[in-house]
């Protein structure tokens, strides 16, 4: 995917499992945006499965590249968060968090074992997901007098971009959200127009 302003996730939770030698991987994947969200769907999951032996994760916030942690929880070092990690790569997603339950089942799996199994437990939770390709947007509210009002909605015509609330009283004010490949032509278009007032917000 070559636009910088766009990235593929999952629409909603999506679960999956696997077993191996009386071991029980279950895994669960979230649509995530904040690290906030992230620390929720954690302690959820480990107060929900108190009595696993671990709750291994991977997660990837961004655009960049830069944000994401992945975590062993007591499993042998790279053997459970970064094969998780690995999937959420070669299906190119981002904005995603996925944790795997592991309930041990008195035989060890080995090193490649593990692997195996924390990597077939995310394919099946990716095999069970919708996924969904979404923008990064740019927030602007725009202010401005009633006079100028056709003006205005004519550059949203043209420009489309999602009106998120709108209030046309003596003052108007609309909150929009666009893409921010076409942000700096709407915002440059509106201020072009007199007695319109734009803010921008990330």
């Amino acid at each position: 995917m070559t636009d910088t302003d766009i990235y593929k996730t999952i629409s909603h939770r999506a679960e999956g499992a696997y077993k191996e030698k009386g071991s029980k991987f279950l895994a669960f994947a979230f649509p995530v945006f904040t690290e906030d969200e992230i620390k929720e769907h954690l302690t959820k999951l480990k107060k929900d499965f108190y009595d696993a032996r671990h709750h291994c994760y991977a997660w990837k916030l961004g655009l960049d590249g830069n944000r994401f942690r992945t975590n062993d929880d007591g499993e042998p070092s790279g053997t459970a968060g970064k094969p998780i990690y690995g999937q959420m790569l070669s299906h190119e997603l981002t904005n995603i968090l996925v944790v795997i339950v592991r309930y041990f089942g008195g035989t060890k799996l080995g090193t490649s074992g593990l692997i195996h199994a924390y990597k077939t437990a995310t394919k099946d939770t990716f095999a069970n997901a919708t996924f969904v390709e979404r923008t990064v947007n740019t927030s602007l509210v725009v202010k401005f007098d009633y006079g100028v009002m056709n003006d205005v909605m004519r550059i949203i015509k043209d420009e489309n971009p999602e009106i998120v609330t709108q209030d046309f009283n003596l003052n108007c004010k609309m909150e929009l959200s666009i893409r921010n490949s076409k942000a700096e032509m709407l915002v440059s278009k509106l201020r072009k127009l007199e007695s319109v007032r734009v803010e921008v917000s990330d």
